[in-house]
């Protein structure tokens, strides 16, 4: 006897498209599988980017407010990091969490006016004058430019160049 299956049942809930997003996007760094970090793409990541002070420093403070309140007004949901421990491991929190782009504050901030972006995915880190920041924030999570392009635009930063 042959059966036919006469109803469909359409399972599409909130939860599994969750799940999907969360399973395809949890990535390990290459040799280093206590590094981990959740891809998402900037469109959909709820916080775009954080700011990260370097230190405790008072003079990083009117830098940290200004570029906050820039990526407010532009609409982009932003995080101030500014937690005890080192840069590393505060990248790695951002990082673990979903947040694809980091403004680092620094001493060269305060002497250059220009801050450190990193990109989540590559680990890499341009300078970019603070005026410029939130905007070049704001193309990147609106693929208006990529991050190939923002590195070609401004210099790559390697290590710090000045010190306190």
């Amino acid at each position: 006897k042959q059966w036919y299956q006469r109803r469909v049942a359409i399972t599409a809930g909130i939860g599994r498209i969750l799940y999907c997003i969360l399973e395809c996007n949890f990535k390990v760094r290459e040799n280093d599988e206590k590094r981990t970090w959740l891809d998402l793409p900037p469109l959909i990541a709820p916080t775009k980017c954080s700011v990260l002070p370097l230190s405790s420093t008072a003079d990083f403070v009117p830098y940290v407010e200004e570029l906050s309140a820039a990526l407010r007004k532009l609409g982009i949901p932003n995080k101030v990091e500014d937690s005890s421990g080192s840069i590393g491991r505060r990248y790695a929190r951002t990082d673990e969490i979903g947040i694809p782009f980091g403004i680092t504050i620094d001493f060269d901030t305060v002497k250059q006016q220009t801050v450190t972006v990193r990109d989540r995915n590559s680990c890499s880190q341009i300078r970019v004058p603070v005026s410029e920041t939130a905007d070049l924030i704001n193309k990147l999570c609106t693929d208006q430019i990529s991050w190939q392009d923002a590195k070609q635009k401004y210099p790559e930063f390697l290590a710090q160049e000045s010190s306190n």
